[in-house]
């Protein structure tokens, strides 16, 4: 094979590949578009006030409801708003035949929780930097698990995920 054939080639490649995160991103988009519609009508049935944000981080669909006062779509500990993701993501599922990883976010409660997250992962990291030893966290979501994971995983460190649902939980274990 020439060298022009090879550069023709990898062209042809990048353009494929271009192409295939072009349509993944569109179908993102549309798992956003989705969500926001069975969102938008579930605000209404509820008589809530929010807006609606869409964005696509990474390989999945984000829809955030920004408001006033939007406790009630949280909980106490988020366990409302882990299911009305989880009823968002059957909605997406039910549209389009393909399983969801949309992650819903209600007046920024996932974004200060990451952020607690993040430094509840860099003080178990030190404490284990600086014992030898594992160290255990209560138990958790599966988002909040992931948050700590990569958290860890940045820090140099390496995690696993220990019990059974609802009682799972992150130890964090020295190098």
């Amino acid at each position: 094979m020439t060298a022009d054939a090879d550069t023709t080639q990898d062209v042809a490649q990048d353009a494929e590949q271009t192409d295939d995160e072009a349509t993944g991103q569109s179908l993102l988009e549309q798992e956003g578009d989705i969500a926001a519609d069975y969102l938008e009508e579930l605000l209404d049935i509820a008589d809530l006030d929010g807006d609606l944000d869409m964005d696509v981080e990474g390989d999945r669909a984000a829809v955030s409801i920004v408001g006033a006062d939007l406790h009630q779509l949280v909980g106490d500990d988020g366990e409302v708003l882990e299911a009305l993701q989880e009823l968002t993501r059957l909605a997406v599922y039910r549209e389009t035949g393909v399983r969801s990883r949309l992650m819903l976010d209600v007046s920024g409660h996932r974004a200060k929780r990451r952020e607690e997250l993040e430094a509840l992962a860099a003080r178990t990291v030190e404490k284990v930097r600086e014992s030898g030893a594992p160290a255990a966290l209560d138990p958790m979501s599966a988002f909040e698990r992931k948050v700590v994971h990569d958290a860890v995983a940045a820090a140099g460190l390496s995690s696993e995920s220990e019990g059974a649902e609802p009682r799972r939980y992150v130890v964090v274990v020295p190098v």
